[in-house]
């Protein structure tokens, strides 16, 4: 783990630390895998209250009794991987830190983690690209973007997904509305032009978008201002918030239709 750069760290007298570090754990050879966890713990309370032996905390990681009394030596690189993150855990910390806990692992230990964690009741910190792992266990995002900026997101990964697609949408649909309204500007008399030769049918059409497109700002600009509001109910601010969603959306299809028009 590195040392900061700067600054001071104060750490709680009660904190205990747990880190799983991705690069692996030096383990020693001529020890047994139960010795291996008896050295730290020779049992781990739960967080309902429960208490496992060592023996028992392996059973559960899929260590059988004959595997246990095997030496480390014998043991596979994900068997040594999983060992090692029962070092961690078997010290019952209340801070864990988990750096990449999903590489080399195999689905059922990744099933067993995933149970253990859901249970977990101190601060867990994940290090992970793992998308579906981070989206059943965390709740508040620090997404690392390049060039040392760190964006803040308080949800699960499958929010943050969601936000991060609908700005792509709302991106295109701006580039679309302004390359609509550049081509406009160039060239109004082909736009007249275009605008003369459309059907009745599109004509009553734009008519009528002229008409709804103020409306719909007007009520845009209302909604904002119950939001803004401190001496607003509940209720009220509820139904301008889902109001405000469906005005935005609808402003902009008929924004973007009359542009294309």
């Amino acid at each position: 783990m590195r040392k900061p750069i700067r600054g001071k760290i104060n750490v709680g007298e009660t904190i205990v630390y747990g880190y799983y570090n991705q690069a692996g754990l030096v383990l020693k050879e001529d020890k047994r895998v139960i010795e291996v966890l008896k050295d730290i713990a020779e049992v781990i309370q739960l967080a309902d209250g429960s208490k496992l032996t060592a023996s028992q905390f392996l059973l559960h990681f899929m260590f059988p009794p004959e595997m246990q009394y095997t030496y480390v030596s014998k043991l596979s690189g994900g068997e040594r991987r999983r060992l090692h993150l029962l070092t961690v855990l078997i010290k019952n910390p209340n801070f864990l830190i988990l750096d990449e806990p999903t590489n080399d692992l195999d689905l059922l230990t990744l099933q067993k983690l995933e149970e253990f964690l859901e249970n977990f009741g101190g601060c867990l910190l994940i290090v992970s690209h793992d998308r579906y792992f981070l989206d059943k266990l965390v709740d508040h995002l620090f997404i690392f973007e390049g060039d040392g900026q760190v964006k803040d997101f308080w949800g699960p990964y499958s929010e943050y997904k969601e936000s991060v697609d609908e700005g792509k949408k709302d991106e295109k649909r701006n580039a679309d509305k302004s390359t609509a309204s550049d081509s406009m500007v160039r060239n109004p008399d082909a736009s007249k032009k275009a605008k003369q030769k459309l059907s009745f049918k599109d004509k009553y059409e734009l008519e009528q978008l002229d008409l709804q497109i103020p409306s719909l700002e007007s009520e845009k600009v209302k909604l904002e201002l119950i939001l803004q509001s401190a001496d607003v109910s509940f209720d009220a601010l509820q139904k301008a918030s889902e109001r405000i969603g469906q005005v935005v959306e609808e402003l902009e299809a008929k924004e973007l239709r009359w542009f294309r028009a």
